[in-house]
C-alpha cells in the first residue's frame, strides 16, 4: 500500500531504502496533522519516525512498518509498529542506551524514541529480528490501559483484507472477537465489517450469545467464520464460542499451552451449532486468537520474553513469522484486565 495514503485500518509499508523511509515520515506527518495533533507533537512524531524507518534501513532485513490511527475516549493518536526479520539485538537495554550504536552513527535512536513517545515497547532476539511499537498522543492525554490488542494484514495484491478483530468492555465484560470472511477482497472485507459492527452494538451477554447475535447480524453477507472470548479476572476464566476456523489458544504462565474449541459452521449461513466453553485463566495466562492465515505451527517457547512485552508487540511477533502471504491474516493477543 502506498505511503500516501494511510486509510483507518492503516497501512503496511515496506522501508528498504532511505527514499522509503522518507515517504513514511512524511506520511506520519500527515496523519498526525489529520488527527490534530499540534505542530510541536507533528515534528515529535517526526523525530520517531525517522529513527524507526533508519533502524529498518540501516540494520534491518526485510523491514517492515505498520502506521495507523489510534483513538481512545475522544482523543486520537497515531501508531508505529516497526516489523524486521533480523538480526534483532542480543540486549536491548543496552541498545536503547544514547551513545550506543553499531555503525558508527550517534547511537540515540531508541533513546528518542523512547523520549518522544507517549508508549514505546519492544522485542528483540538475536537471529529472531526485532518488533518495536510506539504511540504518539497529543501531550497530557494519558497512556491507554491496553489489554488486548490485534493486527490485520490484506493477502498480497489486496487493499482490503477480509479478517478483522475487535475489543471492547460492555457492562464490565471484557470481550474480544476476531473475524474471517469468506475468501477475500472487498466482499469478504464486508463481512468482517458487518461482524465488527453487530459485535460492538451486542448487548452485554456471554460469547456463545454474541455468537448467536452476529449470526443472526450477518445473514446479508457472504458470511464468516469467527470467535468470542471473554476474560473474566474475578473468576479466573476465559469463555470461549466460535464458529468455523479461528484459532484459540491459552498461553499458561507456567508455559503450558492449551487449544480452544470452535465448532464447524459459518456465521451468517446454515444454522451453526453454538456452544460455549469455559477455561482456566490464571494471573500471567494469554490468550492468543486468529484466523487461518496465520499457521498455528509456531511455538512461544522460540521467542523467550515476548509474553513479558504487550499484547500488540507479541501480537506483530506472531503475525510476521506465522502469517502466510496467500492469504488475509489477522492475530489478536489478550491478557487478564486490571
Amino acid at each position: 500500500m502506498s505511503a500516501e495514503t494511510v486509510p483507518a485500518t492503516g497501512a503496511w509499508l515496506r522501508v528498504e531504502s532511505g527514499s522509503a523511509a522518507s515517504a513514511v515520515r512524511r506520511a506520519a506527518e500527515r496523519l498526525g496533522g489529520q488527527l490534530g495533533l499540534d505542530a510541536n507533537r507533528v515534528a515529535e512524531l517526526a523525530i520517531v519516525t525517522a529513527e524507526l524507518t533508519s533502524n529498518l534501513v540501516k540494520h534491518a532485513q526485510e523491514g517492515v512498518l505498520l502506521l495507523r490511527p489510534v483513538r481512545q475516549d475522544g482523543e486520537a493518536g497515531v501508531e508505529l509498529v516497526a516489523v524486521d526479520s533480523g538480526p534483532g539485538m542480543a540486549d536491548l537495554t543496552v541498545s536503547s542506551r544514547d551513545g550506543h550504536s553499531t555503525t558508527g552513527t550517534l547511537g540515540i535512536g531508541l533513546g528518542a524514541i523512547a523520549r518522544q513517545a507517549s508508549w514505546f515497547d519492544s522485542w528483540s532476539r538475536v537471529g529472531k529480528g526485532t518488533v518495536t511499537m510506539v504511540q504518539v498522543w497529543p501531550k497530557g492525554v494519558p497512556v491507554p490501559s491496553v489489554w488486548a490488542a490485534g493486527l490485520t494484514r490484506p493477502i498480497t495484491g489486496e487493499q482490503v483484507s477480509g479478517d478483522g478483530y475487535a475489543v471492547r468492555v460492555a457492562e464490565g465484560r471484557h470481550q474480544v472477537l476476531v473475524c474471517d470472511g469468506l475468501g477475500h477482497g472487498p466482499l469478504a472485507g464486508a463481512a468482517a465489517e458487518a461482524a465488527l459492527a453487530a459485535f460492538r452494538s451486542a448487548p452485554a451477554v456471554p460469547p456463545a450469545a454474541v455468537v448467536q447475535h452476529l449470526h443472526r447480524s450477518m445473514a446479508h453477507t457472504r458470511g464468516a467464520a469467527l470467535a468470542v472470548a471473554e476474560l473474566d479476572p474475578s473468576a479466573g476464566l476465559l469463555r470461549y464460542a466460535g464458529i468455523g476456523n479461528i484459532a484459540g489458544v491459552v498461553l499458561g504462565p507456567d508455559g503450558g499451552r492449551r487449544g480452544l474449541v470452535s465448532l464447524p459452521g459459518i456465521a451468517g449461513h446454515q444454522r451453526p451449532a453454538i456452544r460455549e466453553y469455559d477455561y482456566p485463566f490464571p494471573v500471567g495466562a494469554t490468550l492468543v486468537m486468529h484466523s487461518d492465515g496465520v499457521v498455528d505451527r509456531w511455538r512461544i517457547e522460540d521467542y523467550p520474553g515476548l509474553t513479558d512485552r504487550s499484547p500488540l508487540v507479541v501480537a506483530a511477533a506472531l503475525l510476521r513469522d506465522a502469517g502466510v502471504r496467500r492469504d488475509d491474516a489477522c492475530v489478536l493477543v489478550a491478557r487478564r484486565p486490571a
